[in-house]
């Protein structure tokens, strides 16, 4: 694989990674929507073209892109996200992370600075939060010396990057760090956008789940700095 000047494996053009592409990209195009699209690229925010692929349809077709294929290996896994990223269309985004979702247990830490560049290039929620619980989260889980890259995260410029931070223990429940989770909640209670704000109140109401206690104390504690959004989303489901 190559390497670009942000240190992401560039994507090889042959192996695993293009026979799934090229069986992905003849059953994604022939089952577009135009008008669909439209509608979709509108709900979005116009972050992306998109195919007009209704979900139960995509996954589907998912389906068989990968029927009798072998399991890859994490190079393939990095080939294959990057080349689907390489795509306008925001249903081949969609297939790249339910593959790493997928597999992620075959892969090491160096998945993860392929997953900040995917959580950092045509950024919106749809993709980064699930790569932030479903793909961070378990990298992290699998590889403990990986917090102190989620420490730098929290405080990156890019609101996508601490939004990740803030979500990749999104599942872990009785394995929450709960110092690492508030404290992440603090450095970005005073964030001025509302995806991080709702991205706090988001986190602490998972794990209220776990620890209401906690989360209500925390609340509390910490209610002069914590932005109105984050305080109501935080304590929805336990009360104030």
């Amino acid at each position: 694989m190559s390497v670009t000047g942000a240190g992401v494996p560039g994507a090889p053009a042959g192996g695993l990674a293009a026979t799934v592409l090229d069986r992905l990209t003849n059953a994604y195009a022939g089952a577009a929507d135009p008008a669909r699209a439209a509608a979709m690229r509108g709900y979005m925010k116009d972050v992306a073209p998109f195919l007009g692929l209704t979900t139960p349809v995509r996954r589907a077709l998912s389906r068989t892109v990968v029927a009798g294929l072998p399991r890859p290996g994490e190079a393939d896994c990095t080939a294959i996200a990057l080349r689907c990223w390489e795509l306008p269309e925001r249903e081949y985004h969609y297939f790249a992370v339910d593959y790493l979702r997928r597999h992620v247990g075959r892969c090491s830490s160096g998945l993860l600075p392929v997953t900040r560049h995917l959580i950092s290039t045509v950024s919106w929620w749809d993709t980064v939060d699930l790569l932030a619980a479903h793909v961070v989260g378990p990298l992290v889980a699998a590889d403990p010396a990986l917090t102190a890259e989620m420490d730098a995260w929290i405080a990156d410029d890019d609101l996508w990057i601490a939004r990740a931070a803030l979500l990749h223990q999104l599942r872990y429940k009785e394995r929450t760090d709960t110092g690492r989770l508030f404290a992440y909640c603090v450095r970005q209670s005073g964030h001025p956008d509302f995806f991080v704000r709702k991205a706090i109140g988001w986190c602490l109401r998972e794990y209220a789940k776990t620890d209401p206690e906690a989360v209500r104390a925390f609340v509390e504690r910490e209610r002069g700095r914590l932005a109105p959004l984050s305080v109501r989303e935080a304590l929805k489901n336990i009360g104030p």
